[in-house]
């Protein structure tokens, strides 16, 4: 009990604090992760204030396993949101403003690490760039549907282009960890190294897309004659959890494995339980509700107030906020030659949201030769970037679509 206890204190603070600051972000028309992520960082900076109740929290290791747990179950949600043949039908248009959507934030932000930390080492400029890769549409698609847009030519494209958006982000992800892991081991960078990297990791979604769409309906299909409670709830788990396993075996982030689960998974695998199981939608939302708040609670929580008093940090926020909301907006080429409202397009794939958070997170993890790439400076930096893109989205995407609505 004496283990418990404190981690069952943690997790009273963290939900009770969490509800509060997502019950203020929807009043004032914003999403409630980022009213969880903003008191996660009043939390995590009382110190400043002289006040230290709640720093056992950030140091507990159970409330970390429990928030990278987190992390996985949001992008398996994600993924559940979109289907291997959402993916599929997008079209060569939705190719081509997902392509551009990362290549250019990538190269902007590598750009931006370069300007102005050119003492760090090119494993961070890579990092920042991956970062701005990741694209949250879960907040241009409810803007999109409060306006009656849901169905237009421009949310078809915005929400096709970011399923595969995240498919490259975490790709780019994926290989840009896996050489920074081997730079900390001492191995040797070569082009043929790089492209054995980039390769594992294609080869890894795409093959476990292709696998999956053909083994998951015999799966479910199997698991639906088990007697007994939840048996949908926990086959998706089991699948999700293997795949994370999977990838992370190989060297490649765990929510990769979890993302393409998600998106395997689609209601026609698992029709056989229609009649005695509510949507896997629903039976995870509330797992989700528990441990998401952890996860995003917790990277408000490494957020070092104290260091936006640095000239330079302000400065690198600015100008990574500058680099993602420009980078996204590249996207919008690839919706010329067509009667769209390409503006609207690239602000859509604007908001990084909880999926930036995640990249992030993941930086913090990343050393090389003992050493973390990502500081607590850097990745506040970062976190503000992830803030604004999220706040400046809505009203930005409004004024758009309102805009060409009153030609």
């Amino acid at each position: 009990m004496s283990e418990l206890a404190p981690v069952l204190l943690a997790l009273a603070v963290i939900l009770a604090a969490a509800k509060l600051g997502g019950d203020v972000a929807e009043r004032i028309g914003q999403p409630a992760v980022l009213g969880e992520l903003i008191v996660g960082v009043l939390v995590g900076n009382l110190p400043l204030l002289g006040v230290d109740w709640f720093q056992f929290i950030a140091a507990n290791a159970a409330i970390g396993v429990l928030a990278q747990l987190g992390a996985v179950i949001l992008l398996f949600e994600v993924g559940l949101e979109s289907t291997v043949r959402d993916m599929l039908q997008a079209g060569a248009r939705s190719l081509l403003v997902a392509a551009l959507g990362v290549v250019t934030p990538w190269a902007l932000g590598w750009w931006v690490g370069a300007l102005l930390l050119p003492e760090q080492s090119v494993y961070v400029h890579a990092f920042l760039g991956a970062v701005l890769t990741a694209t949250s549409v879960g907040i241009t698609a409810r803007v999109l549907k409060d306006l009656g847009h849901a169905q237009s030519p421009e949310a078809r494209i915005i929400l096709g282009a970011a399923v595969i958006d995240d498919v490259l982000g975490l790709v780019v992800l994926a290989v840009v960890a896996a050489v920074i892991a081997a730079a900390d081991s001492g191995a040797a960078l070569s082009y043929g190294a790089l492209a054995l990297v980039f390769g594992k990791a294609l080869l890894f979604l795409f093959g476990a897309l292709s696998l999956g769409v053909v083994f998951s309906p015999r799966l479910f299909s199997f698991a639906s004659r088990l007697r007994g409670r939840g048996v949908l709830l926990a086959t998706a788990l089991v699948f999700c959890f293997t795949l994370a396993w999977l990838a992370s075996v190989i060297g490649l982030a765990p929510i990769v494995g979890a993302y393409a689960a998600g998106l395997i998974l689609e209601d026609l695998h698992y029709r056989d339980f229609a009649k005695k199981e509510r949507q896997l939608e629903d039976l995870i939302r509330p797992i989700s509700s528990f441990l998401v708040p952890v996860f995003f609670v917790l990277m408000g929580m490494r957020v070092d107030l104290s260091a936006f008093m640095r000239p330079d940090i302000l400065g690198l926020a600015a100008l990574l906020t500058m680099a993602a909301v420009l980078g996204k907006q590249a996207c919008a080429l690839g919706a010329l030659g067509g009667k769209l409202d390409w503006l609207s397009i690239g602000i859509g794939m604007i908001p990084r949201g909880e999926v930036g958070l995640i990249f992030a997170n993941i930086g913090l993890t990343l050393v090389v030769r003992g050493e973390h790439i990502i500081d607590a400076a850097t990745y506040s930096a970062v976190v503000i970037m992830v803030m604004l893109t999220t706040l400046i989205t809505p009203p930005a995407l409004k004024w758009s679509l309102n805009r060409r609505k009153s030609r």
